[in-house]
């Protein structure tokens, strides 16, 4: 027997006794690489569950390098046990009910309601999607509960 046809035929049996499942936003966000610090934040704030949840979800996922941006100690701050509300308030500022494709948005500018009460404002007017002061750097990435945007810069609801 050819050697190539039994890989083959091995590597066809394995794909299809184990489908691959789809990631959920916090295994995505994981896998990713570049969203340490948000993971951290989620876990100190007790959101992981959640977002691991049914959803969906739409995420506006800021990077480590978005966290950096914050003034000096904040990060720190935020994630301490006794400032879980905050952390929770902010983290809950960048999620939206219901599955937001880019797609949706092109051309339009609207408040989208977060899961911490108040209103982001979305501009996809132009050539960048903003959302308030932050930049989506990239869109759409789905996963099996929602979507995550990534943005380069931490919003942060009103006080």
């Amino acid at each position: 027997m050819n050697v190539k046809y039994i890989a083959y035929a091995m590597t066809a049996m394995l794909a299809a006794a184990t489908p691959a499942a789809a990631a959920d936003i916090v295994e995505t966000a994981v896998s990713n690489g570049n969203f340490k610090t948000l993971t951290a934040a989620l876990q100190a704030a007790g959101l992981v569950d959640t977002l691991k949840g049914k959803g969906p979800y739409t995420v506006f996922a800021p990077t480590d390098e978005a966290f950096k941006k914050l003034p000096a100690g904040t990060v720190e701050n935020l994630l301490k046990p006794e400032n879980k509300a905050q952390l929770q308030k902010v983290l809950t500022y960048h999620v939206v009910a219901g599955n937001v494709m880019s797609g949706d948005l092109k051309g339009k500018t609207t408040d989208a309601k977060t899961v911490e009460g108040s209103p982001v404002r979305v501009d996809a007017s132009g050539s960048t999607v903003k959302v308030n002061d932050a930049t989506v750097t990239k869109a759409d990435v789905k996963a099996s509960n929602g979507v995550i945007h990534v943005i380069d810069t931490v919003i942060m609801p009103k006080s």
